[in-house]
């Protein structure tokens, strides 16, 4: 948008093929929307409740500016019992979500022209993320008969005397992939070779269902090179709270923290203290939201290879996305995603909007139920795209 106003740096359309279809979808009162990674069941009522009493109590003021103390050391613990991992109170900040998270890491580490190297297909707002930091993203891509697992041979090339860090996301929005342990340990060979940084996007830890979640940070001698983002938005189904940390040595947490002064103060006191609930008491409520999730992908995995014209990797690996290979239909990712939204009344995305690996394919949601992924299926299946009876 050309405006005189309006930096310049915000001048170029940045919209991605993600809003273009989501507009779209305003046309129609039926649609199912398999799009959006907003979990459609509610937050533990206990975790609520004790959220309001707290607020109650007089849980409405500025925290420290990392954070609840009280949080950080549940947070410590959270890892010392599920990973093993000793982390310290110096080693964390607490931050309006993963999102904001991600900025301050980016804020934290890079200098103008720096190159930071992103496993593809990736988050949206990745390469926005490092751009505003004044960076250059460089993507790395993964490919299905690869398993989308980190080619470290292509990673190494894209090596150069400006890379200052690679972003990895596993379990991963958008493909589901869950990284193998042996590739993580490559990539910290090279992470170590070269110098570099690894910025971890551990949001969807629960969701590991063929093995348990090993964390990067956890390998030998990643912790003093390693940053993790987490939140308690997927793991803990509270989307709308926006609470998330950053585990980082203490030198790089004490810069974020002197960034989040200026950008956002400190996080919101009774979603925190939400935060803190559900840390407290998650293994009461999490693996019943974990099955349910793993249910539904397996569900929408088996309908969708039952199809004509598409296929996914089977059996799911992580998180509640599928990405699914819409190749042998000879259309591009948009025009199918369109085609499936005008015929099917079902919104999907299309998957060039996560990286130029993902044209191809389309990424759904599995953040409905399956009587409602079926009814998706169902209309999906009718259309000569993809009816297997044709």
């Amino acid at each position: 948008m050309k405006n005189k106003y309006i930096a310049k740096r915000y001048w170029k359309d940045s919209s991605s093929p993600m809003g273009a279809v989501n507009a779209k979808a305003k046309q129609y009162d039926d649609v199912i929307n398999l799009s959006l990674g907003d979990p459609d069941l509610l937050t533990d009522k206990g975790v609520i409740e004790q959220a309001y009493k707290d607020t109650l109590e007089g849980h409405t003021k500025y925290t420290e500016f990392r954070g609840d103390p009280e949080l950080r050391a549940e947070i410590c613990k959270f890892y010392k019992d599920e990973y093993d991992m000793d982390v310290t109170d110096d080693e964390i900040i607490i931050t309006a979500a993963g999102t904001l998270a991600m900025h301050l890491v980016m804020e934290t580490i890079l200098d103008d022209g720096d190159e930071v190297i992103l496993q593809a297909p990736y988050f949206t707002p990745y390469p926005k993320q490092v751009e505003m930091s004044r960076g250059i993203p460089v993507e790395l891509p993964t490919y299905e008969e690869e398993d989308f697992q980190v080619n470290v041979e292509r990673l190494e090339s894209l090596i150069t005397e400006r890379t200052k860090a690679i972003v990895l996301n596993t379990p991963s929005n958008p493909t589901g992939s869950c990284l193998t342990v042996e590739t993580m340990e490559k990539i910290a060979a090279i992470a170590e070779k070269y110098d570099l940084l690894v910025v971890c996007d551990d949001i969807y830890t629960a969701f590991s269902y063929q093995n348990p979640f090993v964390p990067f940070a956890s390998l030998p001698g990643m912790r003093k090179r390693t940053i993790i983002i987490n939140t308690v938005s997927k793991n803990f189904t509270m989307t709308g709270w926006r609470v998330g940390n950053i585990i980082a040595p203490a030198e790089f947490i004490k810069v974020m923290t002197d960034v989040n002064v200026n950008v956002a103060f400190t996080v919101a006191a009774p979603t925190q203290r939400a935060a803190l609930a559900a840390y407290r008491t998650y293994k009461d409520f999490q693996p019943a939201m974990v099955a349910e999730y793993k249910k539904r992908v397996f569900y929408a995995a088996e309908r969708i290879n039952a199809l004509n014209n598409m296929h996914v990797l089977y059996p799911p690996k992580g998180a509640f996305y599928l990405f699914i290979n819409i190749k042998d239909t000879g259309l591009t990712s948009m025009e199918v995603a369109e085609k499936i939204l005008d015929e099917a009344h079902v919104l999907t995305l299309p998957g060039n909007a996560f990286g130029d690996c993902g044209e191809g394919f389309l990424r759904i949601a599995c953040t409905c139920g399956c009587e409602e992924l079926g009814k998706a299926f169902d209309r999906i299946g009718a259309m000569d795209l993809f009816n297997p009876n044709k």
